[in-house]
């Protein structure tokens, strides 16, 4: 079977499941999906065989430290995945609700409805929990999900697909549509570019990862695209900061999980408290080996305050303020202001998540209004840009687009709507 065949075939599957999917009822959807958690749980161990293969791959490829972490499973992230389909099937099934109602003149009634898009392709670079989040949430809300992970992740990846499937037919039987979760089973590149060229099966594709995969996969789609797009996000410390909650803050944006999207990248500092705060600040990130990359104010600043060893300073070219780096290396600027950082922001940044650390209300609420993200915060960590911390029980992902989606993507977001008209043999004149 040539690959356009091989995906033509898991299309058409999953546009049949798809049809399948939305004539189950909401609990038969949320036994399922608690038995899918149970599932993961107890095969744990199989679990961590797959991946233990996946992350020799990992090495072999010479992913950095913080992408290895992003790949492996370990009992606490397993039962962090399964916790996820759990909290998916507590929430309120996005899929029949009333949207809008109205009535016309002439008696005819009109709702809008909301409906599953259908069949969505999902391709991911190495975290295997975006496999159960991705598949939960697509199952939840009626849609057939296509995943296209990384080959670093490929064991992982089809053993937990294999394993939600499985729960999922020992609850409902002929009932749950086999093909409703499907891994693409290669690694070959011209997977993605046939797969999404098949539009009349596949209704949309959402892409998470590094620049590259989201610029390659937006330039070969012939299918909606929605753009989980690079995370290039900035903590901003203001003059009127509070300077231990704005460090306890850098610090949880930059190093808790260096390589995911809603990681800092940029540290804006006011010029009226960097000379108190950026040796503060400089010490506890050379402590966690950061490579601080910063300009001509911070470097000088910076270079008077670290002496050891370890330090790793250097100037920050232009093309550093746009790059998405998932890894222990930061920006570090000296700004004017809010209105500076603001202007930085807008500029360099990728729409992702922001925040600003003040007492100021005033520049508070600049910033919020002003900088033009899909998250922006005041006095808390970037971190918390994520469908779970949202409170959606997972996420599909995070899109940096202004059409349609934007943020934190979760079951509400994974629905289209239809209208309905019921009259009383109306014609129209």
């Amino acid at each position: 079977m040539s690959l356009i065949e091989q995906m033509t075939l898991l299309a058409q599957q999953a546009k049949a499941a798809s049809r399948e999917l939305a004539k189950l009822t909401t609990a038969e959807k949320n036994a399922s999906l608690l038995a899918m958690a149970d599932a993961l749980e107890k095969n744990s161990a199989a679990l961590k065989q797959a991946n233990a293969l996946d992350m020799e791959v990992g090495v072999k490829m010479s992913l950095s430290s913080a992408m290895l972490d992003r790949l492996k499973l370990d009992d606490k992230r397993i039962t962090s995945m399964a916790q996820g389909l759990r909290e998916v099937a507590a929430l309120a099934d996005p899929v029949g609700r009333v949207l809008d109602e109205r009535t016309r003149p002439n008696g005819l009634k009109l709702q809008k409805i909301s409906t599953p898009i259908g069949v969505v392709v999902i391709i991911y670079e190495s975290r295997p929990n975006v496999t159960a989040d991705a598949a939960s949430l697509c199952f939840k809300s009626g849609n057939a999900t296509i995943l296209r992970g990384g080959k670093e992740a490929l064991n992982s990846n089809q053993l937990i697909a294999q394993t939600m499937v499985s729960a999922g037919r020992t609850v409902l039987g002929e009932r749950f549509p086999t093909h409703a979760i499907q891994v693409v089973p290669t690694s070959e590149r011209e997977a993605i570019p046939a797969l999404l060229s098949l539009t009349q099966y596949v209704d949309l594709c959402m892409p998470r990862g590094g620049e590259g995969l989201i610029r390659a996969v937006t330039e070969c789609s012939k299918v909606p695209v929605i753009k989980h797009y690079k995370g290039v996000c900035h903590v901003f410390v203001d003059a009127d900061a509070d300077l231990k909650m704005a460090g306890e803050i850098a610090m949880n944006a930059k190093v808790q999980r260096p390589a995911v999207c809603n990681s800092m990248e940029t540290l804006l500092v006011d010029k009226s408290v960097a000379e108190k705060f950026l040796p503060v600040i400089g010490a506890s990130l050379n402590e966690k080996k950061v490579e601080l990359r910063c300009d001509e104010r911070a470097l000088g600043i910076l270079n008077s305050a670290l002496r050891t060893p370890h330090s790793a300073l250097k100037s920050a070219t232009e093309q550093d303020w746009f790059t998405e780096y998932n890894d222990y290396i930061l920006n570090v600027r000296v700004v004017d202001g809010v209105r500076g950082a603001i202007d930085h922001i807008n500029h360099y940044g990728s729409a992702h998540s922001d925040s600003i650390v003040t007492r100021d209300e005033t520049r508070a609420k600049q910033f919020l209004a002003e900088v033009d993200s899909a998250t922006v915060y005041w006095n808390a960590s970037t971190r918390f840009t994520d469908g779970g911390e949202f409170g959606m029980g997972a996420e599909i992902g995070i899109s940096t687009d202004k059409i349609g989606a934007r943020g934190p993507m979760g079951l509400e977001e994974l629905t289209s709507y239809k209208w309905l008209g019921i009259g009383s043999g109306q014609v129209r004149t």
